[in-house]
């Protein structure tokens, strides 16, 4: 895989087609419930902050999209994300099945809300 990305643009047509389709999505799920966030390229992947703190990330993989939410938005979304793989402060949404676009809408939308207060 390629490093060394300038845009999001440009991470996300390092993909197949297929997943351009799904890292695409997962992306306007994010902007639309974080408008005021500022997208850029963080841990080669992309990277959404709010007051120049992390809100979220998300990465393709082969098998999988990983989404990225930092400990705290997955700690308060455990139930819904429990049929999932998941390490501390990711999860792994299969490509073999459907992503939750809705779910992560709920996780950013939590997220917002979080950093609004710090």
């Amino acid at each position: 895989m390629k490093t060394g990305f300038t845009s999001v643009d440009e991470y996300i047509h390092s993909f197949p087609q297929d997943v351009q389709v799904i890292l695409n999505k997962v992306r306007a799920t994010i902007k639309k419930n974080a408008p005021e966030a500022v997208e850029g390229i963080s841990y080669q992947m992309p990277a959404y902050k709010m007051n120049g703190k992390p809100l979220v990330y998300f990465a393709g993989y082969t098998t999988h999209i990983g989404f990225y939410a930092t400990p705290a938005g997955h700690e308060q979304f455990r139930a819904e994300l429990a049929k999932y793989k998941q390490g501390k402060g990711s999860v792994q949404f299969p490509l073999s099945g459907p992503i939750p676009y809705s779910l992560i809408a709920q996780i950013v939308q939590f997220r917002v809300k979080e950093k609004s207060r710090s």
